[in-house]
């Protein structure tokens, strides 16, 4: 088969890895793609959100199936373009993209369906004064979330009413996440421990696809900013097969049901943000995609070839299919841009890059990565590399990872030191 990946993160390079050592698979394009991706497959200067040039070089090529990485070509319907097209494609429909594309859709998706979440109320841009009454009414802590895609930067957790109202301010009245940010969704804040539950689905079977933590903030300790995620490892130790259970029976199984019912089936991958509270497993968003950096920690640990599964899942023949997985541990620790994910310090040369892929079990993923005219590494977004490592157990992973990121130089970069710290803390 011909395939091509849409994409160009570190979730994309993964991918490009896993795929490209497909026995099926005879050639793979990607588009955009990044440096790093360039080492293993041809790349294509067709942006991801370009839906009529990626149709246009899915036919020009020919590709025999396209499987899509990132959310905003997914929640814009490249999927049902690329299909009506008569090209097989990978992914939610434009319809299932909701879950992911619109917060309040997917809230209200809950409530019809019974799906365990946190309370919240939806707001329109013309609705300020009755989003702070609500606030008011409610107290704090409160989690003010941007409907639309922010690139994991949307979610504000105010541990006050005043950050909370000015959250809120930003959002509907600043336009602090443009059109994204023009419907917010003000929930209650969850105690507990998050967990991120992935599913391969083909519009009636969830086959599992293994779970992850990740961690979202910029800095050691949980402080700073929200990111789209500084590192992950998988699989999370405090996730037990009874509590693994629950969550697909409660909240999976009945989100594929309820999809099918309401006309949109949902094929693909779908990614559960789970809180584990004392009253039990939560909802806490839905993705229509892997996770980054979630997805390097799974697709490192993959024993089955993943090309077959896709095509299963896009078919609907799930039902008779199953996944092997290696008994090891994997972590990723994220190396981002100085300033990430405020405005980033990009152009600067990384170097140590081969010798940091020669400690034991390690496999670097390129996320914002570009060559330079000489043929040297340049950073060229915000998270940058994904430096992976596998091991027997989490703590050999987190040491071999970190045993890379130190023969990495890069200046203009940093890294939080202290990925796994849920799992690996004294009892």
């Amino acid at each position: 088969m011909r395939i091509l990946l849409v994409g160009s993160g570190g979730r994309e390079h993964a991918l490009a890895w896993s795929l490209s050592a497909s026995p099926v698979c005879d050639e793979l394009i990607v588009a955009p793609g990044n440096a790093g991706i360039a080492e293993i497959a041809r790349t294509a200067p067709v942006a991801a959100a370009d839906l009529d040039g990626l149709v246009a070089l899915a036919k020009t090529e020919p590709v025999d199936f396209v499987v899509v990485g990132p959310e905003q070509p997914l929640v814009l319907g490249l999927v049902d373009r690329l299909e009506a097209a008569g090209i097989a494609a990978f992914g939610p429909s434009l319809a299932a993209g909701r879950l992911e594309g619109s917060k309040a859709f997917m809230k209200e998706f809950c409530t019809r369906h019974a799906i365990p979440t946190a309370c919240f109320r939806r707001f329109g841009a013309q609705e300020l004064g009755a989003a702070r009454d609500y606030i008011r009414s409610k107290g704090a802590p409160l989690v003010i979330k941007a409907d639309g895609l922010a690139a994991g930067k949307g979610v504000v957790v105010a541990p006050t009413v005043d950050e909370a109202e000015a959250t809120a301010t930003a959002s509907l009245k600043d336009a602090k996440f443009g059109a994204a940010g023009e419907t917010i969704v003000i929930e209650d804040y969850l105690e507990g421990e998050e967990i991120s539950v992935f599913a391969l689905c083909d519009g009636e079977t969830a086959l599992p696809f293994g779970a992850a933590q990740d961690h979202k903030r910029a800095f050691d300790d949980d402080r700073g900013p929200n990111t789209g995620g500084m590192g992950a490892y998988s699989p999370p130790a405090i996730l037990s097969p009874t509590l693994e259970r629950r969550i697909r029976e409660e909240i999976i199984a009945p989100t594929l049901a309820g999809a099918k019912r309401e006309g949109m089936p949902f094929k693909g991958f779908l990614f559960a943000g789970i809180m584990l509270t004392a009253e039990g497993p939560k909802l806490l968003e839905y993705n229509v995609r892997l996770g980054d950096p979630e997805a390097q920690t799974l697709l490192v640990r993959l024993k089955s070839d993943l090309l077959p599964a896709l095509v299963a899942a896009r078919d609907g023949v799930l039902r008779n299919f199953d996944l092997r997985w290696y008994e090891t541990s994997a972590l990723t620790v994220v190396m981002a841009a100085q300033g990430y994910p405020g405005e980033s310090k990009t152009g600067g040369l990384i170097e140590g890059l081969e010798e940091a892929a020669a400690v034991e079990g390690v496999t670097l993923f390129h996320a914002g990565t570009r060559r330079g005219e000489d043929g040297r590494i340049i950073a060229a977004g915000g998270r940058v590399l994904n430096v992976t490592a596998t091991a027997a157990n989490l703590a050999e992973a987190r040491d071999r990872a970190y045993r890379a990121v130190d023969r990495i130089r890069w200046a203009e970069g940093y890294c939080r030191r202290d990925i796994g710290w849920r799992a690996l803390r004294p009892a």
